[in-house]
């Protein structure tokens, strides 16, 4: 294991009590796992992800991403996902780590960069940990140790880690979420419109219109950015709320239907069945039969 790799294994063992644990340094999240685990719906937010033990898969649309100590994850949109450990074991636990990212921080760095293609690419991507990046990234995390340096040392640390990103394989990608006109920001907030309608009953030239492009141009872009169409994101956003709404607060499936906006119990059921892979009822009693593994439905997982 190479060397900051395991300085960053050991901080993570250290801090990492639960499965998901907020840290006390902004926009850092630390994950733990001491096994396999049943696949988890989140909503992944604009983040650096590194694992630095074990592995990860996630699941966007019909597009599968795997990364482990060799590769980091990064998001640039929210994206309705499905994630779950798939190297894990009680002798060596899966650890891995997420950082926010700031539009703003990234923005500040915009003008001594020599401007690139804007062109459409996937929100997500995974790429090549190389140490220029594993560097800050352990010394960040380092500093959970050290809580006092944290005001201090934490946003300059950060600055570096969005620089080497803004260097890297998926420098292009990034600068696109800093720029207040780009592509990747307009369809940021039709994202972002959909997510607090999506209960409701849309066509896609309204959504068009909140992302200030052509319905042709957008539907593109959309589907290139988030890899599924508005109308299959907003599906994803209400299926993953109804599953939430089956598992902790104890609808049944007409209620959580009928709450995300669906007006067919029958249609309900299909989408969910599509999905999830078995009917509403049946899948929310496999997930609360399993046992020895912590599910959240709606959790954040990286």
């Amino acid at each position: 294991m190479r060397p900051h790799l395991a300085m960053l294994r050991d901080t993570i063992l250290r801090h990492a009590t639960e499965p998901h644990t907020r840290t006390r340094l902004p926009g850092l999240t630390l994950f733990r796992s001491e096994c396999q685990t049943l696949p988890a719906d989140c909503i992944c937010r604009p983040r650096l992800c590194i694992v630095v033990q074990g592995s990860k898969q996630v699941i966007i649309g019909s597009h599968t991403f795997t990364y482990d100590a060799e590769k980091y994850l990064i998001a640039t949109v929210d994206l309705p996902v499905t994630g779950c450990v798939t190297q894990a074991t009680a002798d060596a636990p899966y650890l891995s780590l997420s950082l926010d990212l700031d539009p703003a921080e990234i923005a500040t760095f915009l003008l001594t960069i020599t401007p690139s293609d804007a062109r459409t690419g996937a929100g997500v991507a995974v790429s090549t940990l190389t140490e220029d990046l594993l560097c800050p990234a352990t010394r960040l995390t380092a500093l959970l140790d050290t809580p006092d340096d944290i005001p201090v040392l934490a946003p300059l640390i950060k600055k570096e880690i969005a620089w080497r990103l803004l260097q890297g394989e998926q420098g292009a990608l990034l600068r696109q979420i800093a720029l207040a006109d780009s592509y990747l920001s307009q369809i940021s907030r039709a994202i972002a419109w959909i997510r607090d309608h999506y209960a409701e009953a849309f066509d896609i030239d309204t959504v068009a219109k909140t992302a200030g492009m052509s319905t042709p141009s957008f539907y593109r872009h959309f589907r290139a950015v988030t890899m599924m169409s508005p109308l299959q994101y907003r599906t994803r956003i209400r299926l993953q709320e109804a599953r939430k709404r089956l598992l902790t607060d104890g609808e049944d499936a007409a209620e959580a239907g009928f709450a995300v906006g669906y007006e067919s119990p029958s249609q309900f059921s299909r989408d969910y069945r599509r999905l999830f892979g078995t009917p509403p009822a049946r899948d929310v009693a496999r997930l609360r039969s399993a046992t020895g593994q912590e599910h959240s439905p709606l959790s954040e997982t990286v």
